[in-house]
């Protein structure tokens, strides 16, 4: 049977006597989720090993093809529901096989085999006895020696039991793999029928294809199967794992040779209690060079898909800057047009900012920095203003029903567009959106190949922007079109890896201007130039005095949910709602942790009584009315990461179309409709991480700091948090932890992309040297290794012909 191998291989029948089962018969389904598999079932109870003597009862839990009618063993627990009373807690189960020639004969020739009747149900019976089932699950060709069975009843036959006995063997099997239940059924809707193909062929594909498994539990797997601790496939496994892994978590593009050869072995022998060769190690890495599965440049190594982003941005940028049209405006023409924009608006500019307008108007790339309240917004304006006077443009969308609009306007976020498309009145949008690019979990790094279209794009919140979304953006802008990066280099760099703005600016090849006069403080606003103090490295002296529009409330860690619960209660009793106020955190987990804190606000800002509608999943519950927060981009429901939205309704199965519980949220007039397996892409969001954030701006920010937050007191996600307040700024903790956040640093990421946009060529060759800890290597390893760059394209530098000298037409 096809994805069946290695079953036959497996022994299902080593069940413990010590754990709690019930043996019965399926009397109803009352509830079926088809998305993960979850099941409510009423059961017949013919027999147990427990001390419970109910004749029947509730058993929920994961489960395949069951059916009702048909007796199971089920193993778990007896579990108290708080609403619904005692339940079975299935986390595994086996069906009861028939045991006798009847049974078999009865189950059979039952409708669920159509066209096998009992004549031929006893035929089976008489020749393959009452083994027959796992006989013909074991090897399909024993239905060959049976009397009278065509093709299609033999076709028909197997593709029932594969069905009914096939994917509970292969959840079974992957339990006895130490894999729970609700993950076996993920990886069984990832691989089907092949799952156990796939794992025997290679365990550590789960790290790649299954979220929620690393490589400790891909390589548990691969114990059980028999991959031994110094085998090729696991060395190079736990190699990629490393350098995948720690790209992530730090954000860096690259891992240095020495990191990853000693992080690598510490993978490895803490996963098992193995002892690896560190020569071993440094063997495979030259292997996965070769194969282009990583990419090495000197002591350097990449993943392939960045390294090419780095290149990609730095060719690009290349390309931009010396094949765009050398723009002919004179400043004298830029300046008039700054004199009547003021004279309309009746506001006048600063020095440094007319030189950002004059720049950004004579620049093919520009970068355009600054803080809070330095006029970013109002310099933006006035460039798309004068450069459609210029160019002789209409900025009237309803101009170009048929053409293109010539200002694209972009930010990483929904909500950083949202608020791009509110201060400009001109249309923005992700950039996700922007390049077509769905975001999807299924294809995280799917390419664009779309070109733009217009004359000048502006893209705002660069700092949030990752380098391989930087790559995707600025390969689909075309010679002859305008570009204008903004961005605040002191905030939280991209949640992806590299730090795209800071690199930009460091490289000194890309025009640009930072606004650093503030102009927002005619209002009496404190919240800009505390932002500028710590930006500074600096606690101002006044900094729990109260202000107009801040204030400080002092208070410990295991203080801190009463003390915000306290300041949002008296927000509330001044008018303000859940959506005017957000609670920034910098950590989910511990007692003052977004967690936590969400459990509580949720109570304040929405709490429950005998009439609220409410459904629970995994340990948050969701009621109507509660403000959520948007964890994925998806452009095909125009939903992206960090848009927040409102619980508007809560659809239970039965009334659902797709007969499983749905909510639907609003986001912003968009109302888009969850089923209950896709609850996983939102959150509660009273409280929401400062990286969330980003892009955004609030009416009132309440913010704790403590040294509960560990790491992260950091003078960036400070100063990130703080800038988010438009108009109060509420913070509380302890003001010792606020000095430490400002004194510290965040590390700066490890890229090339300054170096590769500052490189004229790339280097021919790369050696590699690593020193394994500890050991000494036999000889030091060099490796010649050529890497074909945009750069070698552009000066001709390889033979077109290449790898075929010998080939003749």
């Amino acid at each position: 049977m096809e994805g069946g191998l290695g079953v036959q291989q497996l022994d299902f029948s080593n069940e413990k006597d010590s754990e709690e089962y019930i043996i019965g018969e399926i009397l109803a389904i009352y509830f079926s989720n088809p998305a993960n598999y979850y099941k409510v079932i009423l059961v017949k109870i013919d027999s147990t090993n427990t001390k419970v003597k109910e004749t029947q009862t509730i058993v929920t839990g994961n489960f395949g093809q069951i059916q009702e009618g048909d007796p199971y063993k089920f193993f778990g627990k007896w579990t108290d529901h708080p609403k619904y009373g005692l339940q079975f807690l299935s986390t595994k189960y086996i069906k009861e096989k028939p045991s006798t020639e009847e049974a078999i004969i009865t189950y059979l020739s039952s409708p669920r085999f159509r066209g096998i009747g009992k004549k031929s149900a006893e035929k089976i019976v008489e020749t393959l006895g009452l083994e027959s089932l796992d006989k013909i699950l074991e090897d399909e060709s024993v239905l060959d020696s049976v009397p009278g069975l065509n093709q299609a009843k033999k076709s028909m036959l197997l593709s029932v039991l594969d069905k009914e006995q096939g994917m509970q063997k292969i959840i079974i099997a992957l339990n006895n793999y130490g894999i729970s239940n609700q993950l076996a059924y993920k990886i069984y809707q990832r691989f089907e029928g092949e799952t156990l193909a796939v794992i025997q062929s290679n365990p550590y594909k789960l790290i790649e294809e299954i979220e929620g498994i690393g490589f400790k539990r891909a390589d548990s797997v691969a114990e059980e199967i028999g991959i031994e601790g110094d085998a090729p496939e696991r060395i190079k496994a736990g190699i990629l794992y490393t350098i995948e892994e720690q790209t992530m978590k730090s954000g860096d593009t690259y891992v240095e040779a020495d990191f990853l050869l000693e992080q690598s072995l510490k993978i490895l022998e803490d996963s098992r209690s193995f002892i690896i060769n560190p020569d071993l190690i440094a063997g495979i890495i030259i292997e996965l060079v070769d194969m282009q599965n990583i990419i090495q440049e000197e002591t350097r190594f990449y993943l392939p898909s960045l390294y090419a982003s780095e290149w990609g941005i730095a060719g690009a940028l290349e390309r931009l800057m010396t094949s765009a049209d050398k723009e002919t405006i004179k400043e004298k023409a830029i300046d008039k047009k700054i004199k009547q924009f003021e004279k309309r608006r009746g506001i006048t500019f600063g020095s440094s900012q007319k030189e950002a307008i004059r720049k950004a108007l004579t620049s093919s790339v520009f970068l355009l920095t600054g803080g809070p309240g330095t006029g970013k917004t109002t310099v933006l304006e006035v460039i798309v203003s004068v450069f459609a006077d210029l160019h002789d443009l209409s900025l009237d969308p309803a101009d170009y029903s048929n053409e293109p609009y010539p200002v694209i306007l972009a930010a990483p976020t929904g909500r950083a567009a949202k608020r791009m498309k509110e201060t400009t009145g001109l249309p923005s949008s992700t950039i996700h959106r922007l390049l077509g690019l769905t975001g999807s979990e299924e294809d995280p790094m799917q390419e664009t190949d779309r070109m733009l279209k217009g004359s000048l794009l502006i893209i705002d919140e660069m700092s949030m922007v990752d380098t391989w979304l930087a790559y995707q953006l600025l390969k689909a802008v075309p010679n002859d079109m305008k570009v204008i990066m903004v961005g605040d280099k002191d905030q939280l760099p991209s949640v992806g890896p590299g730090q795209v703005l800071r690199d930009l600016i460091s490289s000194e090849m890309i025009e640009k201007k930072e606004l650093t006069e503030i102009y927002r403080q005619d209002d009496g606003s404190s919240i800009v130039s505390l932002a500028h103090e710590i930006k500074k490295g600096q606690v101002p002296a006044d900094f729990t005095g109260k202000k107009k529009d801040r204030n400080f409330f002092p208070c410990g860690t295991n203080r801190v949910v009463e003390v915000v619960s306290l300041l949002v209660t008296k927000a509330m009793e001044k008018g303000y709602t859940a959506q005017d106020i957000q609670v920034l955190a910098p950590i989910y987990k511990g007692h003052a942790g977004i967690d936590n804190l969400n459990k509580n606000l949720q109570n304040l800002f929405n709490p429950k009584d005998e009439r609220t509608k409410e459904v629970e999943f995994k340990d948050k519950s969701y009621r109507i009315g509660d403000k959520v927060l948007q964890l994925i981009n998806e452009p095909e429901r125009n939903v992206f990461n960090g848009d927040m939205g409102i619980i508007k309704g809560i659809i239970s199965s039965k009334e659902s179309e797709n007969n499983v519980e749905e909510l639907v949220i609003d986001f912003d007039g968009n109302e888009v409709n969850y089923l209950r397996n896709e609850w996983n892409k939102i959150t509660l969001s009273y409280c929401c991480s400062i990286h969330k954030s980003q892009g955004s701006e609030y009416p009132m920010v309440i913010l704790p700091i403590v040294y509960g937050y560990g790491r992260m007191l950091k003078k960036d996600i400070v100063y990130t948090a703080i800038t988010r307040a438009s108009q109060t700024l509420l913070l509380c903790g302890e003001k010792s932890a606020f000095i430490k956040s400002v004194s510290e640093n965040t590390t700066e990421r490890s890229t090339s992309l300054s170096m590769r946009i500052n490189s004229d060529k790339e280097e021919e060759s790369v050696t590699l040297k690593i020193n394994p800890p500890q050991k000494k290597t036999n000889n030091n390893v060099v490796k010649t290794n050529y890497v074909l760059t945009p750069s070698d394209i552009d000066r001709d530098s390889v033979d077109p012909m290449i790898g075929m000298e010998e080939i003749r037409p």
